[in-house]
């Protein structure tokens, strides 16, 4: 029961009912959709119409077929909507980890999150807010977090420059590749590099 503030023009409809099974032969005659305790259904006017039917209907002295018809519009559109949703929300989590692929692959290359959504056909904007929703990071952060571990692993060896591994790993500026490298670990990949090879050579 809602004991919040609401405006003045909120409207609410309830409808109380049981579903039971069939007593004589067993069978269960609930209904087969699945429907959410929350749902945005897709056509809020038709539902609403449809509600203010099945008021009108039961203030009928006489018991309607068409009460049973109309609850049954209802669940159908209750059922239909979450449905939808669930593929939509299906559909958002497959292009998140084919975004996700695609950063783990080709984060040498000049990425960008509207680079990412013309690959995988989707608008940028959604790519981003689903991406975030599963991944809990944007895109660039992700594009950026993949970048530094490369990084880290590479600046192990003394065979790349600072210059090669900024680019490399997908940096064409090496003092943009600074930036983001200690915006990521908290130090310079040359303090980053020290500190490896001095507890490298104190665990031999």
């Amino acid at each position: 029961m809602g004991v919040g503030t609401f405006p003045a023009n909120l409207k609410f409809y309830w409808l109380h009912f049981e579903l039971l099974p069939n007593a004589h032969n067993g069978m269960d005659t609930r209904a087969p959709w699945e429907i959410p305790q929350h749902l945005a259904v897709n056509d809020p006017q038709y539902v609403i119409s449809l509600f203010r039917q099945f008021l009108r209907e039961q203030e009928s002295i006489h018991r309607s077929v068409a009460l049973e018809l109309i609850l049954l519009l209802i669940l159908q559109q209750l059922s239909c909507s979450s449905s939808e949703n669930k593929n939509r929300d299906s559909r958002g989590m497959a292009l998140a980890y084919k975004a996700q692929q695609i950063i783990r692959t080709q984060f040498h290359l000049p990425l960008t999150t509207s680079g990412i959504a013309a690959e995988l056909h989707c608008n940028a904007d959604y790519l981003g807010r689903v991406y975030r929703r599963i991944f809990h990071l944007t895109l660039t952060e992700a594009i950026h977090r993949q970048r530094v571990m490369t990084a880290e692993k590479m600046l192990i060896s003394d065979s790349f420059s600072l210059t090669e591994v900024a680019r490399r790993c997908g940096f064409n500026a090496v003092g943009y590749f600074r930036q983001i490298f200690r915006k990521h670990t908290g130090m310079t990949p040359a303090a980053w590099k020290r500190r490896y090879c001095k507890e490298h050579i104190n665990s031999t």
